[in-house]
Protein backbone atom coordinates (compact mmCIF):
# COMPACT_ATOMS: atom_id res chain seq x y z
CA UNK A 1 0.00 0.00 0.00
CA UNK A 2 1.50 3.32 -0.90
CA UNK A 3 0.25 6.71 0.66
CA UNK A 4 1.37 9.97 -0.43
CA UNK A 5 0.14 13.80 0.16
CA UNK A 6 0.14 16.34 -1.82
CA UNK A 7 -0.30 20.07 -2.01
CA UNK A 8 -2.94 21.82 -4.41
CA UNK A 9 -2.41 25.18 -5.15
CA UNK A 10 -5.47 27.20 -6.64
CA UNK A 11 -6.11 30.85 -6.38
CA UNK A 12 -7.52 32.19 -3.61
CA UNK A 13 -11.08 33.05 -5.41
CA UNK A 14 -11.95 29.39 -6.45
CA UNK A 15 -10.57 27.92 -2.73
CA UNK A 16 -13.81 26.99 -1.70
CA UNK A 17 -14.72 25.21 -4.93
CA UNK A 18 -11.21 23.29 -5.68
CA UNK A 19 -11.99 21.91 -1.84
CA UNK A 20 -15.38 21.02 -2.21
CA UNK A 21 -14.40 19.05 -5.55
CA UNK A 22 -11.80 17.43 -3.67
CA UNK A 23 -13.37 16.66 -0.88
CA UNK A 24 -16.05 14.70 -3.57
CA UNK A 25 -13.67 13.41 -5.71
CA UNK A 26 -13.35 10.05 -4.45
CA UNK A 27 -9.67 9.82 -5.17
CA UNK A 28 -7.92 11.25 -2.23
CA UNK A 29 -8.91 12.46 1.21
CA UNK A 30 -8.93 16.27 2.30
CA UNK A 31 -6.73 17.61 5.18
CA UNK A 32 -6.60 21.07 5.21
CA UNK A 33 -6.08 24.30 3.31
CA UNK A 34 -4.87 28.21 4.20
CA UNK A 35 -6.68 31.15 2.77
CA UNK A 36 -3.20 31.30 0.48
CA UNK A 37 -4.94 28.75 -1.75
CA UNK A 38 -3.04 25.79 -0.42
CA UNK A 39 -4.74 22.89 0.11
CA UNK A 40 -2.98 19.41 1.73
CA UNK A 41 -4.36 16.03 0.67
CA UNK A 42 -3.58 12.58 0.59
CA UNK A 43 -4.09 9.30 -1.76
CA UNK A 44 -3.30 5.73 -1.43
CA UNK A 45 -2.80 3.15 -3.61
CA UNK A 46 -1.14 -0.19 -4.23
CA UNK A 47 1.53 1.01 -6.52
CA UNK A 48 2.94 4.28 -7.65
CA UNK A 49 0.92 3.54 -10.99
CA UNK A 50 -2.13 4.62 -8.94
CA UNK A 51 -1.29 7.22 -7.32
CA UNK A 52 0.16 8.79 -10.43
CA UNK A 53 -3.44 7.60 -12.02
CA UNK A 54 -5.49 9.71 -9.13
CA UNK A 55 -3.12 12.50 -9.02
CA UNK A 56 -3.86 12.95 -12.72
CA UNK A 57 -7.42 13.12 -11.85
CA UNK A 58 -6.74 15.52 -8.97
CA UNK A 59 -4.47 18.17 -11.71
CA UNK A 60 -7.47 18.02 -14.21
CA UNK A 61 -9.97 19.41 -11.68
CA UNK A 62 -11.43 23.31 -12.64
CA UNK A 63 -9.40 25.84 -10.71
CA UNK A 64 -6.38 23.44 -9.76
CA UNK A 65 -3.08 25.02 -10.82
CA UNK A 66 -1.25 22.48 -9.12
CA UNK A 67 -0.94 19.13 -7.13
CA UNK A 68 2.70 17.89 -6.11
CA UNK A 69 3.90 14.66 -4.61
CA UNK A 70 5.55 15.74 -1.43
CA UNK A 71 6.08 13.15 0.85
CA UNK A 72 5.52 9.42 -0.25
CA UNK A 73 5.40 6.15 1.59
CA UNK A 74 5.22 2.77 -0.09
CA UNK A 75 4.92 -0.35 2.10
CA UNK A 76 5.10 -3.20 0.19
CA UNK A 77 7.79 -1.56 -2.68
CA UNK A 78 9.95 0.14 0.15
CA UNK A 79 10.84 -3.17 2.02
CA UNK A 80 11.13 -4.88 -2.14
CA UNK A 81 13.78 -1.92 -3.02
CA UNK A 82 15.75 -1.96 0.28
CA UNK A 83 16.05 -5.87 -0.56
CA UNK A 84 17.22 -5.03 -4.14
CA UNK A 85 19.58 -2.66 -3.03
CA UNK A 86 21.11 -4.44 -0.12
CA UNK A 87 21.65 -7.35 -2.52
CA UNK A 88 23.51 -5.36 -5.46
CA UNK A 89 26.51 -3.79 -6.05
CA UNK A 90 27.20 -0.24 -4.91
CA UNK A 91 27.92 0.91 -8.37
CA UNK A 92 25.15 -0.67 -11.11
CA UNK A 93 26.52 -3.07 -13.22
CA UNK A 94 25.30 -0.88 -16.50
CA UNK A 95 27.91 2.06 -15.27
CA UNK A 96 31.03 -0.68 -15.38
CA UNK A 97 29.57 -2.08 -18.49
CA UNK A 98 31.88 -0.83 -21.41
CA UNK A 99 29.67 -2.98 -24.13
CA UNK A 100 26.73 -1.11 -23.04
CA UNK A 101 25.29 1.24 -25.64
CA UNK A 102 24.69 4.31 -23.78
CA UNK A 103 21.11 4.95 -25.59
CA UNK A 104 19.49 1.98 -23.57
CA UNK A 105 20.25 4.07 -20.23
CA UNK A 106 17.09 5.65 -19.15
CA UNK A 107 17.95 9.10 -17.21
CA UNK A 108 14.84 9.51 -14.48
CA UNK A 109 16.09 13.39 -13.15
CA UNK A 110 13.95 15.74 -16.12
CA UNK A 111 11.18 16.88 -14.09
CA UNK A 112 9.23 18.37 -17.52
CA UNK A 113 8.76 14.82 -18.39
CA UNK A 114 7.51 13.72 -14.97
CA UNK A 115 4.45 12.24 -15.71
CA UNK A 116 6.12 9.65 -18.27
CA UNK A 117 9.11 9.44 -16.60
CA UNK A 118 7.03 8.52 -13.41
CA UNK A 119 5.30 5.54 -14.70
CA UNK A 120 8.49 4.08 -16.25
CA UNK A 121 10.85 4.77 -13.13
CA UNK A 122 8.10 2.86 -11.33
CA UNK A 123 8.42 0.04 -13.85
CA UNK A 124 11.92 -0.32 -13.92
CA UNK A 125 12.26 -0.34 -10.10
CA UNK A 126 12.45 -4.47 -10.43
CA UNK A 127 15.41 -4.05 -12.63
CA UNK A 128 18.32 -2.71 -11.20
CA UNK A 129 20.94 -3.44 -13.86
CA UNK A 130 19.65 -0.15 -15.31
CA UNK A 131 19.59 -1.31 -18.87
CA UNK A 132 16.76 -1.88 -21.01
Amino acid sequence: MNVSSIVVQTVPKFLDEVVESLKNCEVCDYHLHDEKGRIIITIEGEDVSEEIGKLKIIEALPHVIAADMQMAYSEDELDANIKVINESDAVPKVLNDENVNIDNVTYHGDLKKRDAELQEFAKDLSNPNGVK
